[in-house]
């Protein structure tokens, strides 16, 4: 079994859902979009159908920026597209999510307000998708289009959706402290402060909740495994 993971930049790996997929045997395969530094990207995505499932994963742009991203979103998105019409499991995280939402004919659009931190939503499913607390660091939102439903929300946007065999999720059940540690790192003075929160809550949440939300994920992806991706 081969496993396509499409990582726009170069400090957002795919963390423990790509653990997880080599640990239920997948060769991982990453395709990296980005250089660092760079917006642009004019390499060929690969041909999806040569893969067992797809997990588009986060970035720091918005699928509607076409003027910063425009050398290779619509190519993912045709990707992505390609994918969902010829039965490919596809597990689309934050950006990754709002691009698979794009590709299946809805909108994203820049949200009200930042989700910076640890949330808690409504579910629908809370056997396979917990309420949480997840991880969140978003601050664009999908609109669907006819046809997916909605499975996870708060009064914000869509936390989770499903289409056949995809399934997209707003939130970060990938991510580890270390990870979301170089995140916060790079931040400038006076980021967490303007979306209403801190970074020491952001990383402090990591000994409350990291733990918990480690297995929450495991059954996540377990249940996309196991449930989506054969149906």
């Amino acid at each position: 079994m081969r496993a396509l993971v499409v990582q726009h930049e170069p400090d957002g790996p795919a963390g423990t859902i790509g653990t997880h997929l080599a640990a239920r045997g997948h060769e991982v395969v990453v395709h990296q979009v980005l250089q660092r530094g760079s917006t642009e990207s004019h390499l060929p995505f690969p041909d999806p159908t040569a893969f067992d499932v797809i997990v588009p994963l986060g970035s720091v742009h918005g699928v509607y920026e076409h003027d910063v991203i425009g050398t290779w979103i619509d190519r993912e998105l045709t990707m992505l597209r390609t994918a969902h019409e010829a039965g490919v499991p596809v597990f689309g995280i934050c950006f990754g999510a709002q691009a698979m939402c794009a590709a299946l004919g809805g909108t994203v659009e820049r949200a009200p307000a930042y989700e910076v931190g640890w949330y808690s939503y409504s579910t629908d499913l809370p056997d396979a998708i917990a309420s949480g607390p997840w991880f969140t660091w978003h601050g664009d939102r999908c609109l669907l289009p006819a046809g997916p439903a909605e499975l996870v929300r708060n009064e914000l946007c869509t936390q989770a959706f499903r289409a056949g065999r995809t399934v997209g999720v707003q939130f970060h059940p990938e991510v580890t402290e270390e990870l979301v540690g170089a995140w916060v790192a790079k931040c400038p003075p006076g980021y967490f402060a303007s979306h209403h929160t801190t970074a020491e809550a952001v990383l402090d949440g990591f000994a409350a909740h990291g733990a918990a939300m480690h297995a929450r994920a495991i059954t996540l992806f377990d249940w996309f495994l196991d449930e989506v991706a054969p149906s």
